[in-house]
């Protein structure tokens, strides 16, 4: 059926067909998401366009996080593109996650009919009619957010929505596209064009609101400023501010003063792609170098400098390096709780030095702008010979403990692969230019600890909001975007939220090991009820799911494996290595295994509930009981 919108106008073309052009004009190929009556022409656009591959995820969330995925993986714009209501509200948390961790994201999010606003409109978010706002919503968890009034809006809202997510500190930018303006029509480049400039209406957009020509239509961009001309489509970052010399000058003779020095890199060095900056630094400095927990792959784990993970799911030789370092450098990261986490006395009496585009949460001198510029302008004050690091243990892993646990238990029938086995059988399959996605809970903390991260790709643990199933949905991203072999490591509660995804992943021959580490529990929750409540419920603890029987029924083209033992896991990822398509292999793992996860250590080496409550009132400090909560 051919409806108005289908019918040509002499130089004109639909708003969402404009949309699609541009995105691929900026270097956008694959837009993800979930379709619905109000984004269903920007779907068509995209499929008619040809140039963006459209991919439909299961849930609005995993349409997010392959978003996500695709832009930590590229270092390009992720798009996501989702309907009203539901479909919108999906989107939040996923959003936040990008927002946390300053992930660079596009949302288009489809709305009723701007004649329907106020009158009862099915999923009406337009603050009208006693209808809630849904700029309201996504606003805290953007760095702009415009609702689109007519389809001459976009022409100048849309590279402002690009900027505004490339600029630092990154995050995603939302429009929100009527119905109707998506199907209205623009006038093509080259002909009449009407539409007033971006330098007509502002020559500016900074923290707040600009106007846009009616009361209720705004952009906002927080944290940010963009300053000059609408950029080009492409939506690149403006061109960051000069660094201040002076504070280049202050770093630099801190740093030359220094006979010690441990860097503490994070994922703020992969955003900047500047892993090979970090390292000229590094040898510059003859210092140890260790990361966060989230930026695993920013430095060769295999090199002799590197000194482990900083924080709660890390190294001890980090803090003994600490200890011993005249000055700490950041280097890409403010420092957070989780990377900090048991190493907050040794910083307190350590000089610490900071090369980020944020302050550091942590007190010390502070060097703000890019990051490359940075890294390239304190390496050049520096002696340009490289010196040698001191000699120090390297990361070597926390001792693992597993409680004794009721043969018969219901949660632990089967084959039992401890996570230092199953991971180690992981490292021996890893292709060195994969990329792994690591998911929240006992399986997270492991990985982090234990797993090396490949030597050229990507390591991701999603620390923003750290929620369970991040990795289903990133590392099809991922994979989709880079067609390299991607593992996505999740314990089975991450897969009982999000691991539908497996189904995309299918239906777009993903390149995608999924690898579920099945303990039939919340164990970490599981954990905090025995260590901390004196375990008198069981709620986190589930009967025995046979997860690899039931997707190889729901997927019978898939490779699937149920793996008894690490040998077996080690054969089933060699094999997944050498397909074109996605793998699946599910694991038995104990749900009373200690993850190498700080505030649990005291417990690791207790027997006993009495035990647990001494090291409850008396080994943990408070940082480590907020760090469990969040846990």
């Amino acid at each position: 059926m051919t409806t108005a919108a289908d019918v040509p106008d002499a130089g004109t073309v639909r708003m969402v067909d404009y949309l699609a052009g541009e995105l691929a004009r900026a270097g956008v190929t694959h837009l993800f998401g979930v379709g619905g009556a109000n984004i269903e022409d920007l779907y068509d656009a995209v499929h008619r366009g040809g140039a963006v591959r459209g991919v439909v995820a299961k849930h609005e969330f995993s349409a997010v996080t392959m978003a996500d995925g695709y832009a930590r993986t590229t270092l390009r714009l992720g798009v996501v593109a989702a309907t009203s209501g539901g479909g919108a509200m999906n989107l939040v948390p996923g959003l936040a996650e990008a927002y946390a961790s300053r992930v660079p994201l596009l949302a288009l999010v489809g709305q009723p009919p701007t004649v329907q606003e106020g009158h009862g409109a099915f999923q009406d978010t337009s603050g009208k009619g006693d209808s809630f706002d849904a700029g309201e919503v996504f606003t805290p968890i953007s760095r702009f957010c415009a609702w689109v009034e007519d389809a001459d809006s976009l022409v100048e809202l849309l590279p402002l929505a690009m900027a505004a997510a490339r600029t630092e500190p990154r995050g995603p930018a939302v429009l929100l596209l009527p119905k109707d303006v998506q199907q209205a029509r623009i006038p093509l480049p080259g002909h009449d064009d009407p539409v007033p400039t971006a330098a007509a209406r502002t020559s500016a957009v900074q923290t707040g609101t600009v106007q846009t020509g009616t009361a209720r239509s705004g952009a906002t961009q927080s944290g940010a400023m963009w300053t000059g001309a609408t950029p080009a489509g492409a939506g690149a970052a403006p061109k960051p501010a000069a660094l201040s010399q002076a504070a280049v000058t202050e770093v630099s003779d801190i740093l030359r003063g220094a006979s010690t020095v441990l860097v503490i890199a994070g994922e703020g060095v992969a955003a900047a792609d500047a892993r090979a900056e970090l390292s000229r630094l590094a040898r510059r400095l003859g210092a140890w170098v260790a990361v966060t927990p989230d930026a695993k792959d920013v430095f060769d784990n295999r090199d002799p400098r590197f000194a482990g993970v900083a924080g709660v799911m890390g190294h001890a030789n980090v803090e003994h390096c600490l200890r011993r370092a005249d000055v700490c450098l950041l280097v890409g990261t403010r420092l957070p709780l989780l990377a900090r986490g048991g190493l907050e006395r040794a910083l307190a009496a350590t000089e610490v030095v900071c090369l980020d585009s944020e302050e550091p949460f942590v007190p010390g001198t502070a060097l703000v702008g890019d990051l490359r510029d940075a890294l390239r302008a304190v390496t050049d004050r520096l002696a340009s010979s490289p010196r040698a690091c001191p000699r120090h243990p390297g990361p070597l892993p926390a001792p693992a403990s597993t409680p004794a646990v009721r043969p018969d238990s219901p949660a632990v029938q089967g084959r039992i692969v401890p996570y230092s086995q199953a991971l180690a059988a992981v490292e021996a399959a890893l292709p060195e230019d994969a990329h792994v996605f690591v998911d929240a809970g006992n399986t997270g903390a492991s990985a982090v600890h234990l797993l090396p991260a490949p030597r050229h790709g990507r390591f991701v643990v999603a620390l923003g909001m750290g929620g369970m199933g991040y990795t289903f949905g990133a590392g099809i991203g991922a994979a989709l975007a880079t067609g390299r072999r991607t593992y996505v490591l999740a314990g089975d509660g991450a897969f009982f939220m999000h691991g539908a995804e497996v189904h995309t992943a299918v239906e777009h021959s993903a390149p995608v090991t999924f690898v579920v580490f099945n303990n039939n529990a919340h164990a970490m929750c599981a954990l905090r009820e025995e260590f901390l409540q004196g375990g008198v419920r069981d709620d986190d603890v589930f009967g025995r799911t046979d997860i690899a029987a039931g997707v190889a029924a729901a997927f019978p083209s898939l490779d699937v494996t149920g793996a008894e033992s690490a040998a077996h896991l080690r054969e089933a990822l060699l094999r997944g290595n050498t397909g074109a398509g996605p793998a699946f292999v599910a694991l038995d793992c104990d749900p009373r295994e200690i993850p190498p996860f700080l505030p649990f250590q005291p417990f690791a080496r207790t027997t006993g509930h009495a035990d647990r409550a001494e090291h409850a009132d008396n080994k943990e400090n408070a940082d480590e009981r907020r760090v469990v909560r969040a846990g």
